[in-house]
């Protein structure tokens, strides 16, 4: 067994993950000393450092730290630069010789692993790795507690939201400790699903609020079936759907410069996207035949009328009706494809066209094919606000906005409703997708349950990798089909 190498390399203990170890007894042959030793400096990892007393907060001062000579953190305190005065004898009571140290004990006797499968893996690849999850935590130090998230939720939510001391943060509205939480402290918030007085208590607390919503590479399955997320946004300054007011993502999109890495990332991860038929809420799906043939052909999608995103963005367009008629009006000579949203379909939300109206305006309604599949047969997608948009433009199609979602007025769309001025910067469709799908959300492994990046949850979902309750799913699609059932009756009367 390497002690030293275990002692200073851990996965952290992420809420209800499960990670493979990453260290163990072994040996490592592609990388240097130096190489590594360069490494963990940049990263900062090594020791607990999502602990309340993070090593690096020591070294960070350069003042002389006492240490005994069989210590490993004396090797780790002199990879990050701080003085170190040894007591006694061991592995490192001289340390004159540091690359000789890391040499013998972090890479001539450990072999080093994938936390996500356990393969071996580059030693290098696993600091970034640990680099990523210090960010993460460093980035919820400040939250205390998360509010109206429901319990299906949190076991998928816990980890992307973990502060490094808590092992839940989750509480109710009903809960009287609000004020006992301190007026810096940041509070994670579901917005919709809190109720109107409690979140105006907390805009006016003065707290630091994160508003918490879905990711855009979400899980297979739908939320309304209490299909848990694997990917969330959190934002500190507004809901990316709200262009009223400036997002962290729509900042990333002005300001961001993405570099040569981060572009081929994003050019490689949309390839990948288009080619698996990746959407919010599934995976893939046999293409579709054009059924009417060399006419252009329009996909409008429809959205859940009373959704938030639609409230705030969508210009005083709140019917999915009304987007049929301006769509069939703009192209009176396009074969028109209505998809209702999932959602809607399953009977959990607002927002169903009865099919007799909708094929006055449209040619036909696929609420069944997959999004994917549909978005690469046509040549143009309608959207009010519609994640879908984006989606298209990862398949190279026309998009035309009706609304003001968050990839509008850069550039890549053709926008109908105000944009806001502030959004006037051209950006190039690697620019978007690196800043929306890599920069902004985070993810979830659903194997191991661990903090992940983007690429990883899709080779999982593509795999048909699921992290869900399976009793609680199938009961709420009993409840959609109910709820279908009624509003039939009901429309009937």
């Amino acid at each position: 067994m390497n002690a030293v190498a275990e002692a200073l390399f851990r996965v952290p203990p992420f809420p209800r993950a499960t990670p493979f170890p990453i260290v163990r007894p072994g040996r490592t042959t592609d990388v240097s000393a130096p190489e590594l030793i360069a490494a963990i400096r940049r990263e900062r990892v090594g020791g607990e450092t999502w602990g309340a007393d993070d090593p690096w907060q020591r070294f960070d001062r350069h003042e002389p730290l006492r240490l005994g000579g069989d210590d490993p953190m004396a090797l780790l305190a002199t990879i990050a630069g701080c003085p170190v005065v040894i007591d006694g004898s061991g592995p490192f009571a001289d340390l004159s010789s540091l690359e000789t140290l890391v040499a013998q004990h972090l890479i001539a006797q450990t072999s080093w692993h994938d936390p996500f499968s356990g393969e071996p893996a580059s030693p290098l690849h696993v600091v970034a790795r640990l680099g990523a999850w210090r960010r993460l935590i460093d980035a919820n130090r400040a939250v205390a507690a998360a509010y109206g998230f429901a319990a299906w939720k949190q076991d998928t939510v816990a980890a992307m939201l973990w502060n490094g001391r808590d092992s839940s943060i989750f509480a109710s509205a009903n809960d009287t400790h609000l004020a006992q939480i301190p007026p810096d402290k940041a509070i994670a918030v579901w917005k919709a699903r809190v109720p109107a007085d409690f979140l105006a208590e907390l805009e006016q607390s003065g707290r630091p609020l994160l508003e918490v919503e879905d990711g855009f590479i979400r899980s297979i399955g739908l939320g309304a079936d209490c299909v848990p997320p694997l990917s969330i946004a959190v934002d500190d300054l507004g809901a990316h759907y709200d262009p009223s007011r400036p997002s962290r993502l729509e900042r990333l999109l002005a300001e961001d410069e993405p570099d040569a890495q981060s572009l081929a990332r994003a050019r490689a991860l949309r390839e990948i996207i288009a080619a698996m038929g990746i959407s919010k809420y599934g995976v893939g799906g046999d293409p579709l035949p054009r059924p009417a043939g060399t006419r252009r052909h329009v996909l409008v999608v429809g959205q859940v009328e009373d959704d938030r995103s639609v409230r705030l963005g969508g210009c005083g367009l709140a019917s999915n009706h009304e987007l049929l008629r301006r769509v069939r009006t703009r192209c009176p000579d396009a074969y028109i494809l209505y998809r209702p949203h999932p959602d809607v379909e399953a009977g959990h939300r607002k927002g169903h066209v009865p099919h007799a109206e909708a094929l006055r305006l449209a040619d036909a309604i696929d609420p069944g094919s997959a999004i994917s599949a549909l978005i690469a047969m046509v040549d143009e997608v309608h959207v009010l606000t519609s994640l879908a948009g984006f989606e298209a433009l990862l398949h190279g199609k026309a998009v035309i906005t009706h609304g003001i979602p968050f990839y509008a007025g850069w550039g890549l769309t053709t926008d109908l409703g105000p944009v806001p001025a502030r959004r006037g910067r051209r950006r190039t469709l690697d620019q978007l997708v690196a800043a929306v799908l890599i920069d902004y959300p985070r993810y979830l492994d659903p194997t191991t349950g661990l903090p992940c990046d983007a690429e990883l949850l899709i080779t999982r979902m593509g795999a048909g990798v699921r992290r869900e309750k399976a009793a609680l799913v199938a009961l709420r699609k009993v409840v959609g089909r109910l709820n279908r059932l009624v509003a039939r009756i009901r429309t009937r009367r």
